[in-house]
């Protein structure tokens, strides 16, 4: 639990970078063990990262009604970079360079623009951000 206060301080302090990414794959990331996040850009980055699901529906089924309902537009949770790599033993990679998960967990929808590559979130959403992880830590404890 200490640890997870510890990246709670960090998140507010700004520290601790977001990344957008589509659903349905934050929820496969938190729920289904995807281990690895596909992208056509490298990042020499190591570490905790907020994760951001984009509004975007485009990678869906229109007529799976749970994929449908899967929170967007806002962060859904963080997860750890341990790695990146341009090969991988792992149903989920597919990308020309794949950041290596580890540790993920999932918070509740805290609604926020996204941006593209690496972004910082406004101080006041940091806060929103460390409130849930610290919640998180008590609910876990």
């Amino acid at each position: 639990m200490s640890d997870l206060l510890a990246l709670a301080d960090r998140v507010a302090a700004g520290d601790i970078k977001c990344l957008s990414i589509k659903q349905p794959y934050p929820h496969h990331i938190f729920y289904d063990g995807k281990d690895v996040e596909n992208r056509d850009w490298p990042t020499k980055g190591r570490g905790w990262f907020i994760v951001h699901a984009g509004v975007s529906k485009s990678e869906i089924e229109k007529d799976d009604e749970a994929q449908m309902a899967m929170p967007r537009g806002g962060v859904v949770g963080m997860a750890r970079i341990v790695d990146c790599v341009r090969e991988m033993e792992s149903e989920w990679f597919y990308g020309k360079f794949g950041f290596v998960l580890r540790d993920a967990f999932p918070l509740p929808l805290i609604p926020c623009r996204g941006a593209l590559s690496f972004f910082a979130l406004e101080p006041d959403m940091n806060q929103l951000v460390a409130a849930a992880i610290r919640e998180h830590a008590r609910m876990a404890a």
